[in-house]
Order: C-alpha cells, then sequence, then structure tokens
C-alpha cells in the first residue's frame, strides 16, 4: 500500500492511498495515516487507487476519523472506487466516513 500527503492552498490536507488496504496494507499505513489525520482538522482521503478493502483498512479509517471529530476536525473520502464505497455502505458507518465524488467536494466538506 502506498501513501502520500498535499496540503492545498485552503490548508486541507489529501491523503492519497494506492493499493490493497487489508491487512498488509493495513499495518504498512497505519501509524502514518494516524498521526497525519491526528494533526489536522481537514483531511481528505483520496481512495480512487484503492483496489479493495478488508476490516483491517476500515478500521483504519473509523479510528483516524473519530479521532479527527473528537478534535472538531473533518475528515471525507474522496472518489471512493465501487468496492471501497460499497463496504463503507454495508458496514453502516457512512454517517462516520462520508464520501464525496470530487476532490473539490471534499475540501468544501471538509473545511465546511
Amino acid at each position: 500500500m502506498h501513501i502520500s500527503f498535499d496540503t492545498l492552498p485552503s490548508g486541507a490536507t489529501v491523503i492519497t492511498l494506492k493499493g490493497r488496504m487489508d491487512v498488509a496494507g493495513a499495518g504498512a499505513i497505519d501509524v502514518r495515516f494516524a498521526a497525519v489525520t491526528a494533526a489536522n482538522r481537514a483531511v481528505i482521503v483520496d481512495m480512487a487507487e484503492v483496489e479493495y478493502i478488508a476490516s483491517m483498512g476500515l478500521r483504519t479509517l473509523i479510528m483516524a476519523a473519530k479521532s479527527a471529530a473528537s478534535k472538531r476536525g473533518r475528515m471525507v473520502i474522496a472518489r471512493p472506487s465501487e468496492m471501497v464505497a460499497t463496504v463503507i455502505a454495508t458496514a453502516g458507518v457512512e454517517s462516520l466516513l462520508p464520501m464525496v465524488e470530487t476532490l473539490e467536494e471534499g475540501e468544501v466538506f471538509v473545511l465546511a
């Protein structure tokens, strides 16, 4: 699993994930992902290139979203693949992990 970070001019942070968020993939990014989400109040997670997500990957996202909310921050999932969107919806965590279709929508959401 590959992870990269970028800060938009608005101050929102974009975390781009690529690969499989299975046990190994989630484990590979968990510490860095948690650190970046904890340090920023407006986080957009670009999941356009995440081809698979398992329960450990979902846990990574949920823990980060809860951490952000506890600090009055916001985190949103942008451009989720169909598989990722289905897993989030099936797990019933859409209120914790809201999804948007574009990075621009994500920016508006986290800065609102």
